[in-house]
């Protein structure tokens, strides 16, 4: 796995990132535009749709949602309490449940809700396809999955940084993780900041799929139990191994944001010079 693919290492990442998370870090990779383009493939068409943003953080997707469905029927879970209380102080999301849980073992029961979302979060999960199976699971028979996360990059010394650092599954995984898991129509739409102008893969892509009518199609299988689990005791060697990892994944990620920051003021000049 990679270094911040780990429950405990992610934990503590959010924890300082979740300081400057909404002001300069989330408007370099995940855009209000971006947001309304990858929520259109959960299909939030009516008000009272009950909704689950998984790893929904600091709440920027879920501000999304609640454009489309009443905040009450909004559920927001994440494994950081740093990131939900940037989320509590945000009047738009008051009425919004929020639950601190691990997406690999959610704590709801089945078939509770008519949607799921989960943007910017499968890049931390130990064990996706459990994840995936355990969206299936909570979700009504009809209802409608969506997940937004990054792509593998095409560039060998970028691609070498992404793999170090966090989960970056490729569009073909995507699929596969979505239709091993139960869900059908499964569909893939390309999401991506101005900046990025690469031709050969996408910067991210929105995954969707629906729960097939009770009886109509096979059950799914039972996933296995989570890989790893938030706050269980680290013995001997395992506290240094995580530190290492905590302090080397910071670093890769870190360096994500200047060159994305760079690219960025590039876009900005050149639309500038153009208009």
């Amino acid at each position: 796995m990679r270094l911040l693919q780990h429950k405990t290492e992610a934990y503590w990442f959010y924890r300082v990132l979740s300081l400057v998370y909404d002001r300069w870090v989330n408007p370099l990779f995940w855009t209000p535009a971006m947001r309304e383009a990858a929520l259109a493939g959960a299909a939030l068409d009516d008000r009272s749709l009950r909704t689950l943003d998984v790893g929904a953080g600091t709440g920027f997707t879920t501000e999304g949602i609640v454009e489309h469905v009443d905040a009450a029927c909004v559920t927001m879970l994440d494994q950081s309490p740093h990131q939900l209380a940037r989320a509590r102080a945000k009047d738009g999301l008051a009425r919004c449940a929020k639950v601190l849980g691990d997406a690999e073992a959610l704590p709801f029961g089945d078939a509770q809700f008519d949607r799921y979302v989960s943007a910017g979060s499968i890049e931390y999960w130990p064990d996706p396809e459990r994840a995936v199976a355990e969206a299936h699971r909570v979700l009504r028979p009809g209802g409608r999955a969506l997940i937004v996360g990054p792509v593998r990059p095409a560039n060998p010394l970028v691609r070498r940084l992404a793999d170090a650092w966090m989960l970056f599954p490729s569009e073909a995984e995507y699929r596969r993780l979505l239709t091993a898991a139960g869900f059908a129509d499964v569909a893939l739409s390309p999401v991506a900041p101005a900046w990025y102008r690469s031709p050969r893969v996408p910067y991210g892509v929105a995954a969707s799929g629906t729960k097939p009518a009770a009886g109509s199609a096979p059950p799914a299988p039972a996933p296995a139990p989570p890989r790893e689990r938030l706050g269980a005791p680290l013995r001997g060697g395992e506290r240094v191994r995580t530190a290492f990892r905590f302090a080397a994944g910071s670093l890769a990620g870190a360096l994500f944001v200047p060159l994305a920051a760079v690219l960025a003021l590039r876009e900005r000049w050149e639309r500038r010079r153009t208009a």
